[in-house]
This record gives C-alpha cells, structure tokens and sequence, in this order.
C-alpha cells in the first residue's frame, strides 16, 4: 500500500482527489493539509510514502514546504500539482527535491501510474510543453523522422537529462538542476542524440516518449 499525504489549499479539490484515490487498490490518502505549515505538520507525524503537493498556496507555497522538509531531515518523494503550466516552479520545485510534476486535470489513472512511478524511485515531469511540441507536429503532420530502430539503452543520468529537456530547459538551466557543468551537459545531450539516433532535441524528446523514458 502507498500512504500519501495530500496538500492543496482547496478543500473541494482535496476531497476530489481523495475520493479518486480511495477507488484505488494500492493507494490509500493517509493525511491531508490545507497551508504550508499544516503540511509540515502532518508529512512528520505521518512519514507518507508519498506526498501530493499544490505549487500554489496562501500562506506558503509547495516549494517552501519542499524546502521546509529538507531541512527537517525527511523528505518523502513528492510530486507538484498546479492548474496551469510554470516553467519556474518546475525548475525550482526540481531544484529543491522533488521528483514529480503534473497538472491537476490529470486522470485518475495518469495520477494513480504517476503516484506508482514515483514512489518506486522514478521521476516523472512530463510538463505540457511535450504535449504542445506533439499537439504541434501532429495539427502540421509533420513527416516521420528518421532513427535507429533499435537504439542504445540511456543511462539513469540521461534519462533524467531528456526529461528535463523535455520540459523545454536549456543546458545552463540542466546544469543548474543536476549541480553539474554546462558543458557536461551539452556532451550528455550529444550522447543522447546519439544512442537514440536523432539530430535534435525535439526528435530526442519525441523519441523518447516513443520509447517510455519519459
């Protein structure tokens, strides 16, 4: 069984979740929160498997709970939650430890396979910048791409290098992430392209939802 920790500031939200997520056999919502320092609170007392954050808050938002929970000393795999696409708290939200990231019209079963994923030790940030760069290729019929049928297998690092790549990040801003060098970067992306046998980052992301690294 997954225990999580559900915080969102609305409580008609929370309970929509919650009522979701009990129709699940593995998942159970073992505490709730509504602020920042509730959050704190309940994550302590209950030790979740997992926590499901709201980005936005009154009072203190998902990454000043992130960061109150290093600093604590426990912080559980969380996945971050908004209404709408922002870039700056995926970045800084993956800045300070968490391991997931979705929008809240998600699906039930979307939810339930994230919350699995990332309690298993996966990351999972699939921003909407992916689904415009399909919706886009697909309203243009963009022709097929040439790749390898049978691609080199990327390495842990990789994978989490074309998922932020996939958020639409540059290599400084990877750098910044990953606490690594630019150019260390730029040659992990060149090898990326390479194993997967495409010339861009755009076929590398697209490629690689194909393939299920993202």
């Amino acid at each position: 069984m997954i225990r999580i920790v559900l915080v969102d500031d609305q409580t008609l939200i929370r309970s929509g979740i919650h009522g979701l997520l009990d129709l699940t056999e593995d998942i159970r919502v073992v505490g709730e929160a509504g602020d920042a320092t509730a959050a704190l609170e309940v994550i302590g007392r209950e030790k979740p498997d997992l926590v499901l954050l709201d980005v936005r808050m009154p009072g203190g938002s998902g990454i000043d709970v992130l960061q109150g929970l290093k600093l604590s000393g426990f912080l559980p795999p969380c996945i971050l939650l908004t209404t709408f696409d922002d870039d700056d708290a995926l970045l800084e939200g993956m800045r300070c430890g968490a391991k997931g990231f979705l929008l809240k019209d998600i699906s039930l079963e979307r939810l339930a396979d994230a919350i699995r994923a990332v309690a298993g030790g996966a990351s999972l940030f699939r921003p909407v910048i992916t689904e415009r760069v399909l919706k886009s290729m697909r309203e243009h019929n963009a022709p097929e791409f040439p790749s390898l049928d049978t691609p080199d297998e990327l390495t842990a690092r990789e994978t989490e290098i074309l998922a932020l790549m996939a958020g639409g990040f540059n290599n400084r801003e990877i750098g910044g992430v990953l606490g690594t060098s630019e150019g260390t970067v730029k040659n992990q992306v060149s090898s990326i392209l390479s194993k997967l046998g495409v010339r861009d980052r755009v076929r590398a992301v697209l490629r690689g939802l194909e393939l299920g690294y993202i």
